[in-house]
């Protein structure tokens, strides 16, 4: 008899439908799975050890365990976060403070043990600390589970130079203390490197500021040995372990480094004059809800899952469109024109993709009362997002970091900003640039001389400068362009100087009668992590920079036509050189920079301006 199954006759496997979310706790809270959820993978990282105290060894890292387990559908499960160890010391011959236990569910994971010092006794732990001088590393792995949550930490050197073992981590055992080659004894003794961590990025993405490896051990602290009075010989730390271990302590610091925050990582061992160890990082629980629908399964689940979106989707991005290039596990797509970019795979929490996303920049006029000097071009709107744990910037960007974008499987309209036109000849002000746009993301088109936009134009040489971060978004996209200068009045040195556009990191300079050159350009923003386009300096590409102000000078002593100023750097054009006959220099390519203003003398011909440079759209997002 057929059964009431949907259609299919024959077993029903049971399924899951957790559509590979993801889901972080960084403190204690409950997690509440998805209706079709019944499989889950979870991770489990307790709390790390602080190190020991006189010659003290590495805290031992939080017990880490990765396992799948059975979950209930649209249930709250409580995750315990445990807290690393608090430092030790100072106080002579002192053990470090064990880290707490995490819990998910069914699954506990044991407090790194605290690193030894001098003759202490000795603890387990889910990784062992280090051991130092008449004091043995302890073990990890304690309690005992398969696959192991830990490694034991490393041994002491003997005497004379009573350096100490590294902290066990969850992927090595603790590093021995060793002496260095061909030293005699009594000597310097070097510290044990705290044991290395697991990486659980292939399973989960990547969190934190380790990406997702953890529960690294402490190091070991350095030894030494003083001699005679006023000898004193250097105490060499060992390294914390990959994955969030502490140093130990050393001349510098003096004291033992601190296991990182939210990664189970051991702290660093003590030396022998501060007797202060670091402190353990607390831990850390992730769980990702998985999709299992092997074997035969009813259409009816089939139905159900889809109608509560958590059919089974690759949670990697997959996408055409642009130019696309490969940067280890992650694909950058670069527009430098409007056109497609289709999403065909991807989907929970990882797909979420970072963009750099620069309006076009705008144009400058020709100077305008019978030839003085235009303000230049405000660069394009600059709007970006990097995720901080996988493409750090720490350039000059990093205040203007927005939020990375999520996105489904769907077609993406792509417009990249068109360059602001120079102004037509007689006395004709430049246009403004086109807006670049991405999903949601949209970046203002600069404005021209004198005009508002994603930057502000520079002022004419008897104007003011345009408003910039318009219309306003925060972060902001740009800044204002800067005042022009007409000076031409009794006793005045005849000066006509334009202003300068803004950028995206600064405003536009303005004329100074004091200095009677067209203003500089406002800075562009530098990033890094999203390929080659934009102007190279150092290991950042800038985007973003304004137009510099032209300049003339009518009545003012020699020489008689000032030098106008330079663009921003991100692509800003620089301003027309009047005594030189330079004109006004466009914006670069794909920049969005502004355009450099205009200025006059009488024996060049009329002061031209210049286009801006056109925007541009880049996006990154990880494929493996």
């Amino acid at each position: 008899m057929a059964r009431s199954n949907g259609g299919i006759i024959g077993v029903s496997n049971k399924t899951s439908f957790g559509n590979c979310t993801v889901t972080s706790k960084t403190s204690t809270g409950a997690i509440t799975t998805q209706p079709g959820t019944r499989l889950a993978q979870v991770l489990v990282v307790a709390g790390g050890a602080s190190g020991g105290t006189s010659y003290g060894g590495g805290g031992g890292a939080g017990g880490l365990r990765c396992v799948q387990i059975n979950v209930c559908g649209g249930t709250p499960y409580t995750a315990t976060v445990g807290g690393g160890g608090a430092v030790k010391g100072p106080e002579s011959n002192a053990n470090g403070n064990a880290g707490n236990t995490s819990t998910f569910s069914t699954i506990t994971s044991a407090g790194g043990a605290g690193g030894t010092a001098q003759g202490a006794s000795t603890s387990a732990g889910g990784s062992g600390g280090g051991g130092s001088y008449n004091a043995s590393a302890s073990s990890g792995n304690t309690p005992p589970v398969s696959p192991p949550q830990g490694n034991p930490g490393g041994n002491a050197v003997s005497a004379t130079s009573y350096s100490s073992g590294g902290g066990g981590g969850a992927g090595a055992v603790g590093g021995n203390a060793s002496h260095p080659a061909g030293n005699p004894s009594p000597g310097v003794g070097l510290g044990g490197a705290g044991g290395a961590g697991t990486d659980v990025s292939s399973i989960y993405g990547n969190f934190g500021p380790t990406c997702s490896v953890f529960a690294g051990g402490g190091g070991g602290g350095g030894g030494g040995y003083n001699p005679g009075p006023g000898i004193v010989q250097s105490f060499n730390p060992g390294p914390g372990g990959a994955g969030g271990g502490g140093a130990g302590a050393g001349n510098t610091p003096s004291v033992g480094t601190p296991g990182v925050t939210n990664t189970g990582g051991g702290g660093g061992g003590g030396n022998n004059q501060e007797k202060t160890s670091g402190a353990g990082g607390s831990g850390r629980v992730i769980l990702k809800e998985l999709n299992k629908a092997s074997g035969v399964w009813s259409m009816q689940s089939q139905f159900q899952a889809k109608s509560q979106g958590t059919w089974p989707l690759n949670k990697f991005i997959s996408a055409t469109g642009g130019t696309i290039t490969t940067s280890g596990d992650f694909k950058i797509h670069t527009f430098t024109s409007s056109g497609p970019f289709n999403v065909t795979q991807g989907a929970g929490g990882v797909a979420k993709v970072d963009y750099v996303v620069v309006g076009g920049g705008g144009g400058s006029g020709n100077p305008s009362d019978g030839g003085r000097s235009s303000g230049s071009g405000g660069a394009g709107g600059f709007r970006f997002a990097a995720n901080p744990s996988c493409n750090p910037q720490g350039g000059p960007a990093s205040p203007l970091n927005g939020s990375p974008l999520p996105v489904s499987i769907q077609d993406y309209t792509i417009t990249v900003g068109a360059a602001g036109a120079a102004g037509p000849e007689p006395s004709a002000a430049g246009s403004a640039g086109g807006a670049s746009t991405f999903s949601t993301i949209t970046s203002a088109g600069g404005g021209s001389n004198t005009g508002t936009g994603g930057s502000g134009g520079g002022g004419a040489h008897n104007a003011s400068g345009g408003a910039g971060n318009t219309p306003p978004v925060s972060p902001p996209q740009g800044n204002a362009g800067g005042n022009g200068l007409n000076d031409n009045t009794p006793g005045g040195a005849g000066n006509y100087v334009g202003g300068a556009g803004g950028g995206a990191i600064s405003a536009g300079g303005s004329a100074s009668s004091s200095s009677p050159f067209g203003a500089a350009g406002g800075a562009g923003a530098g990033v890094q992590g999203f390929g080659t386009s934009g102007e190279n300096c150092g290991s950042y590409y800038y985007f973003s920079g304004g137009g510099g102000g032209g300049g003339q000078a009518i009545k003012g002593p020699a020489p008689a036509f000032r030098s106008a100023a330079v663009g921003g750097i991100g692509g800003g054009g620089n301003g027309q050189i009047s005594g030189a006959c330079i004109p006004a220099m466009a914006g670069a390519t794909n920049t969005g920079g502004g355009a450099g203003g205009g200025g006059c003398n009488p024996s060049c011909g009329s002061g031209t301006g210049a286009a801006g440079g056109s925007g541009i759209v880049i996006i990154r997002y990880k494929f493996q």
